[in-house]
């Protein structure tokens, strides 16, 4: 039998495929499995060690102290909705990461902060983070696990009070972002927070997804997620570090400006998601 010929296939078709081999072919190594020795790849993080940052809603502030002892973020302004009491009768691991915070000579930590009222002068007992929380000062502001408590037990009306905390977090926040700036929320997987509609929130103030990923708390060494309402007594009990979440990073829309809008209108955005 003759050997039958094989049809012939245009350069063109096969250039990006050539491309791909020889890149793959490069990097061969990268795409092994690990050895038993290999060491893991740490989480991503959307922070420098340079960035200035807020923190909002910090509970026991040991993801701000986190962020300085181990990623060696030392430009922190870190607050809590709660006064000092209250906060200490609440969180008693807080004393240890705060006075960590407060021993850094940039990093500033605040009480009775408002996240609605941010940066906002004449607010009652600082609420509006006093002198620090200035115009255009940061190039990230957080907000981990937003939460506003158990307001109602009718989750309809919850999710609403939720939706207005957010949107008043982001009319707030915007105006303090440097240029290039984003702003960080993360919050947990599944009901009734996908019903919250976060990036519908902060597309109507201006706002879009940059990226989200995967919130692995592995990633801040000394990180513990706490209740709203404080410890549970004795411990154990209730994990919100092993409960799925996912961190979103909005910026600025293109064209627009860190002011809030007073006009909201509908529009699309796209963003990329990373494990």
């Amino acid at each position: 039998m003759g050997k039958a010929k094989r049809p012939k296939v245009k350069a063109s078709r096969l250039k990006p495929y050539l491309k791909a081999s020889a890149t793959n072919t490069k990097h061969q190594s990268s795409l092994r499995k690990p050895t038993s020795g290999a060491k893991p790849l740490s989480p991503p993080i959307p922070f420098c060690s340079t960035d200035r940052i807020l923190l909002v809603g910090e509970g026991d502030f040991s993801f701000s102290s986190s962020l300085l002892r181990v990623h060696g973020c030392t430009h922190l302004v870190a607050t809590s909705y709660d006064k000092v009491s209250t906060l200490r009768s609440k969180y008693s691991q807080a004393a240890s990461n705060i006075a960590a915070l407060e021993a850094e000579e940039n990093c500033i930590v605040r009480y009775g902060v408002d996240a609605t009222k941010l940066g906002k002068p004449g607010v009652a007992d600082g609420g509006g983070g006093g002198k620090e929380v200035k115009k255009g000062g940061f190039d990230r502001v957080v907000f981990n696990f937003p939460h506003v408590g158990g307001l109602t037990k009718d989750v309809n009306r919850q999710v609403r009070h939720n939706q207005e905390l957010l949107v008043g977090f982001f009319e707030a926040a915007l105006p303090l972002l440097a240029p290039s700036g984003s702003i960080i929320v993360t919050i947990f997987d599944g009901e009734p927070y996908e019903l919250w509609n976060v990036r519908d929130l902060a597309r109507h103030v201006g706002l879009k997804v940059e990226r989200s990923l995967k919130f692995q708390a592995s990633a801040y060494p000394g990180y513990q997620h706490v209740r709203t309402v404080g410890n549970i007594e004795g411990g154990g009990g209730w994990k919100g570090v092993d409960r799925p979440a996912r961190t979103y990073v909005f910026e600025v829309k293109d064209g627009g400006t860190q002011e809030a809008p007073r006009s909201r209108k509908k529009s699309e955005d796209s963003d990329s998601e990373e494990d």
